[in-house]
């Protein structure tokens, strides 16, 4: 059977399109398809960290000065704890993630990708996909369909590992941001991230393990911020969505691949859902170059362990409040450390090295 392309994306998210224009960068045909339209929007935090912006360049996404807001780093905030660090390489970006999402279905269509908009994939056989209702012949067929994925499910590669579900919701304020950081709020079981992504308009997200929680009841554990919120006039609509950590034992099978979150994820309080996915692009485009997808999965079990560790360390701090509060204060009382250990989230310090940090952090911690 002809092949109609190289390469056939199942889902137009960033994973996807990123996916998509990776694989037109190494001169492959691509055709990507989605059963929705752009904009596709998701509720997230809306912030990315310095190594999404640089992957972003490497793919020729061009964001502009007005899409978003410049981020300079991170800061933690328990009750009246607070601790910050910036990040080692430059700044990350707040953005709206319809804008981000515009910009890389630009990007796609100057990359002479083929999209589909609302056309559903309906099957896959050994030569490619059903979609729209017609067979499509591909070489090659990458799943990027979410973490419900059907393309999982119809090569069969199901079988979870280690998985944790947390309950989001998303609404955006209109409101002159008062610092150029992502802020996560701690509170019992609960967080909420704080993201500028306007010179006047942040995101907020709250997070809790309370499969019943809403947006209202979840902002009553944070006053301080809901304080700050009073009065100003939300510019969106609250949107809802579930975070977890999942991981794949395979996230290939014959001719099919997987990316983003349909590969496995980690949890939104890590904040490197998109900069996985990103990495992922590159990796995976890599393996189709060469013919060869298990040495994408060598790459994606590399790339994926690094979050995991912090994700794991983070959902522990959220669920042990005692510990937590420890934590913090013996991080107000080094803030190095805290830049270390943001630097080894950024791929920025060495194992040994992050290991000296937390031979001080020990002692802080035991005179906390």
């Amino acid at each position: 059977m002809a092949q109609d392309t190289d390469v056939f994306v199942v889902g137009g998210g960033p994973a996807g399109l990123a996916a998509a224009i990776a694989a037109s960068q190494k001169g492959l045909r691509v055709i990507l398809a989605d059963g929705a339209k752009p904009p596709i929007t998701k509720a997230c935090g809306e912030g990315l960290l310095p190594d999404a912006v640089a992957a972003l360049r490497e793919l020729g996404v061009k964001m502009r000065e007005e899409d978003g807001s410049a981020l300079r780093g991170i800061r933690f905030v328990d009750g009246d704890s607070s601790v910050n660090a910036p990040f080692p390489a430059g700044p990350g970006l707040g953005v709206r993630r319809e804008i981000l999402h515009q910009r890389m279905v630009e990007r796609a269509s100057d990359c002479n990708v083929a999209l589909m908009w609302n056309t559903p994939v309906t099957g896959l056989f050994e030569e490619g996909v059903v979609a729209g209702g017609k067979r499509i012949a591909a070489k090659w067929v990458i799943g990027a369909d979410g973490s419900g994925s059907r393309v999982r499910r119809w090569c069969g590669l199901e079988s979870y590992g280690i998985r944790s579900r947390r309950f989001a919701f998303r609404v955006h304020y209109s409101l002159e941001p008062w610092n150029d950081f992502t802020e996560i709020h701690w509170a019992g079981q609960a967080q909420a991230y704080v993201t500028p992504v306007g010179p006047r308009e942040i995101c907020i997200v709250l997070i809790s393990e309370k499969r019943d929680s809403r947006f209202n009841e979840c902002l009553l554990s944070f006053p301080k911020l809901a304080e700050r919120l009073e009065g100003a006039a939300r510019a969106s609509v609250e949107r809802g969505a579930v975070t977890g950590m999942s991981e794949l034992k395979r996230v290939y099978r014959g001719n099919v691949g997987l990316i983003g979150d349909a590969s496995g994820g980690v949890d939104a309080i890590t904040a490197e859902g998109l900069s996985l996915s990103f990495r992922q692009a590159r990796a995976l485009a890599d393996a189709l170059e060469a013919g060869e997808l298990r040495h994408y999965q060598e790459a994606h079990r590399r790339m994926s362990r690094r979050p995991w560790q912090v994700g794991n360390l983070l959902l522990l701090l959220g669920r042990q409040t005692g510990l937590r509060k420890r934590t913090m204060r013996s991080l107000a009382a080094a803030p190095q450390l805290f830049e270390r250990m943001l630097a080894y989230q950024m791929g920025e310090t060495r194992p040994l090295e992050l290991a000296t940090a937390g031979a001080i952090f020990g002692w802080k911690f035991l005179a906390a």
